[in-house]
C-alpha cells in the first residue's frame, strides 16, 4: 500500500510538471507530452489509442488551437491530466480489469449520478421530469458512492438530476474528492459568484450547460430569462478560469439550429471546450415522438458532425451516430451506468428500469444486478455500430432484458418504451434508421 501511495505521488508530480510544460509552448510540447503518456500508458491498447491521438493532433491544427486554449489555465489542467489521465486512465484502468476480471461482469469507466431530482425549472420533453422531485441522495450515501467507485477504479463521475447545483451538499461532497473528475450537466441558472469561486479553487469539476440554441430558443423552452443566467454563469466560468461545455438535444426542429457554424462558433466565443450532442429520446415529461430525429435528418447530422469536426476549436461528441467509437452502446455497466436520485441502479439516463437500489447493496454488488447481465452477454446489439442503442435502434432488446432479469419501471411512465404507441413509435423509427445505416455502413453515403 504505501508502494502505491509513493507511486501515485511520483505519477501526481509528473503530471503537473508537464502540465506547466505545455502551458510554455502548447503547440511544440503537446506531442511530447502523448509521447510520455504512451510510456506511461497500462497495456497495448492505452498505447495504440495514444499513438492514435498523437497522429489526430498533429495533423489537427483545430486540436492545436483548442489545446492552446487549455493552456492557459495550468491548475485545471494539472488536476484534469491527474484525475481523468493518470487515475482514471492509468491506475483506474489497472483496478478496473483486474476487478472485471474477478466479478465476471464489465466495470465501466464513469456512472452518471443523480444527487437530487429537484429542479428549478420545468422544462417540457425534460428525460427526468417524471421522477419525484422529492428524491435525494443523502450525503452520506453519495459520499459512500464515491468512496466505492474509486475502489473499483472509477474515478470519473457524471452528474445530473435533476439540476445538480439544487443539491445543497454538491460541492461539500466533491471537495471531499480532490483525487477524482466531475462534470455536471446543469441549466445553469444556479451558480453565483461564490458558487464559482470554489469550483474554482477545487478545479476538478467541468459544467456542460444545457441549451436550446440561442435566446430565443432556450427561453422557449426553459423560461424568459434563463439564456442570460447561462449567459452570466458562463462569464463567471471564463473569471475563475474554469473549463466548461453545453450540452444540447437535437431534435427534428432544432437540428438546422444547433448544428449550424452560428452556433458552434458562438459557443467558441463564449470559450466552450465541448459539445455533447443527445438524440431525443421520448421518454419522461410529455414525451413527443415528433421530436425524434428521422432516418435522414440522423444522417444528416452524421455529415455535419464531421465537418464542424474538422473546422471548429471545439470537442464534439454526437449520442448515437459515435457508436464506432465506443463499439456500441456503453450504457448497462458496460462503460457507465446510472445512479438515480431514490437510489435506483438504471442501465443509462433514458432507460428507466432497475432490479438493484445503491441503498440495500454495494456499488461492487450492484455491477452484478441481472438487468446488466442481460445486457452485456447481447452486446453489441449490431455488427453495425452506427445502431448502438437498445432503445431507438434495437427497442426489442430493451423488452427482451426489461423481462429476462424482472427489472421494474422506476416511475410509471416508464413503461411507454415497453408497450404502446410509443413503443410502437420507435419499432418503425428504428426500422427505418436500419435501412439508412447499412447504406452509410456499406459506403453508398459519403460521410
Amino acid at each position: 500500500m504505501a508502494y502505491l501511495k509513493v507511486k501515485r505521488a511520483a505519477r501526481e508530480l509528473a503530471l503537473d510538471k508537464a502540465v506547466h510544460y505545455l502551458a510554455r509552448d502548447p503547440d511544440k510540447n503537446l506531442l511530447v507530452l502523448l509521447d510520455f503518456a504512451e510510456r506511461l500508458a497500462f497495456d497495448r491498447e492505452q498505447k495504440r489509442k495514444v499513438q492514435q491521438l498523437r497522429e489526430h493532433f498533429r495533423d489537427n491544427k483545430q486540436i492545436q488551437e483548442q489545446a492552446r486554449r487549455l493552456s492557459k489555465n495550468p491548475r485545471m489542467i494539472s488536476r484534469f491530466m491527474i484525475n481523468w489521465v493518470g487515475n482514471s486512465m492509468l491506475e483506474g484502468q489497472r483496478i478496473r480489469v483486474a476487478k472485471a476480471e474477478e466479478l465476471g461482469v464489465s466495470v465501466p469507466s464513469l456512472i452518471l449520478v443523480d444527487p437530487t431530482a429537484a429542479c428549478n425549472l420545468n422544462c417540457p420533453g425534460c428525460w427526468a421530469g417524471e421522477y419525484r422531485q422529492a428524491d435525494s441522495l443523502e450525503p452520506e450515501l453519495f459520499d459512500r458512492i464515491l468512496r466505492e467507485a474509486k475502489e473499483l477504479g472509477i474515478y470519473w463521475i457524471v452528474l445530473s438530476g435533476g439540476e445538480p447545483f439544487a443539491y445543497p451538499h454538491l460541492l461539500d461532497v466533491l471537495e471531499k474528492h480532490q483525487d477524482m473528475a466531475f462534470m455536471a450537466y446543469t441549466n445553469g441558472t444556479l451558480i453565483d459568484e461564490e458558487t464559482a469561486r470554489r469550483m474554482g479553487e477545487m478545479a476538478n469539476i467541468s459544467p456542460a450547460f444545457s441549451l436550446e440554441g440561442g435566446e430565443e430558443e432556450t427561453d422557449a423552452r426553459r423560461g424568459p430569462g434563463t439564456f442570460q443566467k447561462v449567459m452570466k454563469a458562463m462569464e463567471l466560468m471564463r473569471d475563475n478560469g474554469i473549463y466548461f461545455g453545453t450540452s444540447v438535444t437535437v431534435t427534428s426542429s432544432n437540428l438546422d439550429n444547433i448544428f449550424s457554424d452560428e452556433f458552434v462558433d458562438w459557443l467558441v466565443e463564449q470559450g466552450a471546450v465541448y459539445m455533447w450532442s443527445f438524440h431525443y429520446v421520448p421518454v419522461g415529461r410529455n414525451a413527443d415522438t415528433s421530436l425524434m430525429l428521422s432516418a435522414e435528418q440522423r444522417r444528416d447530422l452524421i455529415d455535419r458532425v464531421a465537418r464542424l469536426r474538422s473546422e471548429k476549436p471545439v470537442l464534439i461528441a454526437d449520442f448515437w451516430n459515435d457508436g464506432e467509437a465506443t463499439q456500441g452502446c456503453i450504457a448497462g455497466g458496460r462503460l457507465f451506468f446510472h445512479i438515480n436520485a431514490s437510489g435506483d441502479v438504471e442501465p443509462c439516463a433514458f432507460a428507466h428500469f432497475a432490479t438493484d437500489n445503491i441503498r440495500e447493496k454495494s456499488l461492487e454488488e450492484a455491477l452484478q444486478n441481472p438487468l446488466f447481465k442481460a445486457m452485456q452477454k447481447r452486446h453489441p446489439y449490431s455488427k453495425n455500430y452506427l445502431m448502438p442503442c437498445p432503445i431507438i435502434d434495437h427497442p426489442h432488446v430493451l423488452r427482451e432484458v426489461v423481462k429476462e432479469s424482472g427489472a421494474h419501471p422506476t416511475h410509471a411512465d416508464a413503461e411507454n418504451l415497453i408497450n404502446g404507441e410509443i413503443a410502437s413509435h420507435l419499432d418503425q423509427i428504428a426500422a427505418r434508421w436500419r435501412e439508412e445505416a447499412e447504406k452509410v455502413k456499406a459506403g453508398k453515403i459519403i460521410t
